[in-house]
């Protein structure tokens, strides 16, 4: 799915829209990519002549590789982090890396979903966590 099929599942939007293309690889697993240009809103001032992507974003980018993952059940409903635990950051992730995430579902219960995932830049590891939401 490009930017366009992603905004057709996604309630996102620009410049909330974190991710450039996702794809389903399988029932339970969602590989979802974003190439930082360096002129993104979260590298400003964060941090000025050495821009880096907050964690915050990483963690952001995955929920929404996982939510692809749901397809036509996040269709019309928000999304809302219920947590996020064993978060880790590996390494740096700045202006030119694309950052490719594989998020799959490990559970859910009512508008509940469990996840965990995981972000590689040039095919190390950069980012991981598992994560809950609620569908609403």
């Amino acid at each position: 799915m490009n930017r366009e099929e992603l905004k057709q599942i996604l309630p996102h939007r620009e410049p909330m829209l974190l991710i450039d293309e996702a794809e389903l690889q399988g029932e339970n697993l969602a590989v979802g990519k974003y190439t930082v240009k360096g002129d993104e809103w979260f590298l400003q001032g964060h941090f000025p002549g050495m821009p880096i992507v907050p964690g915050v974003i990483q963690c952001e980018m995955m929920g929404q590789t996982c939510c692809a993952l749901l397809g036509e059940k996040v269709k019309g409903k928000k999304t809302l982090f219920t947590g996020m635990d064993k978060v880790r950051f590996k390494q740096q992730v700045v202006p030119g890396d694309t950052i490719t995430f594989e998020c799959e579902m490990t559970g859910s219960r009512g508008p509940f979903y469990f996840a965990k995932g995981k972000g590689f830049v040039n095919g190390k590891l950069a980012v991981s966590a598992e994560l809950s939401f609620a569908l609403l």
